[in-house]
């Protein structure tokens, strides 16, 4: 089995074949296009049985990734910081694109349980829809503070209420008023507040548009009390494919929501994770407050730590089935049994 480890850029890819020694066998760099993607397929013709590592950047990666899919090529995702140990066990000095091909291969050499690339499907679209929307509310926010500046120099008396400037009652209000002032600062508040009004509106049809996509994705995240569509959207697009988890432990490694163990000798502990994907464990965070805030209580979702697993004013962070939620019970403290 010869591994072919891909440094992906721009503009070009570098490719380093290794026998299952992690011996270097040929190096190859090819142009990040159709043309170079197809010469490299020919070039690893040569080693027969193969699997190609990428390294995890699928920004630069997605087009050849999707080119070696659709010849049946198999692909084995590398995570950047497995890259880092393979570099420093070298015996080679310095950073080039040969060296860090090199690199990903005897990573994936190492690590035989590596996520495979698989071709982007519904969720990569409820991302880009996600992202897209997450950029215009803080392009939003943005023009909402510096039109707010404006209406404090001009009329202060004219400050919409905190956190509704976005309205559109407040806005149209606003813009009458802005189109009877004169002066500069009048004139460019009212451009602000034309801005925030657009803005605002395109944020409206996202959110729709993200509802539609998720109901049909992901009824059962809906239907979880404190989930709404953008959480479970997040969830969703955050995830990418669900069945790249070995298990539901994975997967709450992968969140955040598993514990860390922090102990030694016969007295277990352990504390809050402050690894993995913060958004979704920010969307985890989220669903637990919010039930626990209503008339849901996590109920099974969380579990309070025993005394024998976390002694008085230790607080576990997680359950250890957490799948994918974090314990929220587990947060606070077990109080001392009585003497």
């Amino acid at each position: 089995m010869v591994v072919l480890g891909i440094d992906a850029h721009k503009r070009s890819h570098t490719v380093a074949a290794v026998d299952a020694a992690g011996r270097l066998l040929a190096t190859k760099t090819v142009s990040a296009d159709a043309a170079g993607h197809l010469l490299l397929v020919r070039w690893a013709g040569q080693f027969g049985e193969r699997r190609f590592a990428v390294e995890d950047c699928r920004p630069l990666s997605r087009r050849l990734e999707a080119d070696l899919l659709a010849v049946g090529e198999r692909i084995a995702r590398v995570p950047p910081k497995l890259m880092a140990k393979a570099r420093d066990s070298a015996r080679s000095y310095g950073k080039s694109d040969p060296i860090d091909a090199l690199a990903v291969a005897r990573a994936a050499l190492r690590e035989p349980d590596l996520p495979t690339a698989v071709l982007d499907g519904p969720p990569r679209q409820l991302r880009l829809l996600v992202d897209h929307r997450a950029g215009l509310v803080a392009e939003r926010t943005r023009v909402i503070n510096q039109l707010r500046w404006h209406i404090h120099e001009i009329n202060p008396d004219w400050q919409p209420p905190a956190r509704s400037a976005h309205r559109p009652k407040h806005l149209t209000l606003l813009r009458g008023r802005l189109a009877d002032a004169t002066g500069l600062v009048a004139e460019l508040a009212g451009e602000l507040a034309q801005r925030c009004a657009q803005l605002t509106v395109r944020i409206g049809e996202l959110d729709r548009q993200i509802s539609e996509h998720i109901a049909v994705l992901a009824p059962t995240l809906l239907a979880l009390p404190g989930c709404g569509s953008l959480t479970a959207a997040r969830i969703v697009a955050q995830t990418a494919d669900i069945t790249r988890f070995r298990s539901q432990h994975a997967y709450a490694r992968h969140n955040g929501s598993a514990p860390v163990p922090v102990w030694s000798g016969n007295q277990q502990r352990h504390r809050l994770s402050r690894i993995g994907n913060r958004q979704l464990n920010s969307c985890l965070h989220t669903i637990a407050i919010t039930q626990l805030s209503t008339t849901h209580p996590a109920g099974s979702s969380t579990s309070a730590a025993s005394p024998t697993e976390t002694p008085a004013g230790k607080p576990c962070g997680c359950s250890n089935d957490a799948y994918p939620t974090s314990s929220i019970d587990a947060s606070k403290p077990t109080p001392r049994s009585a003497p």
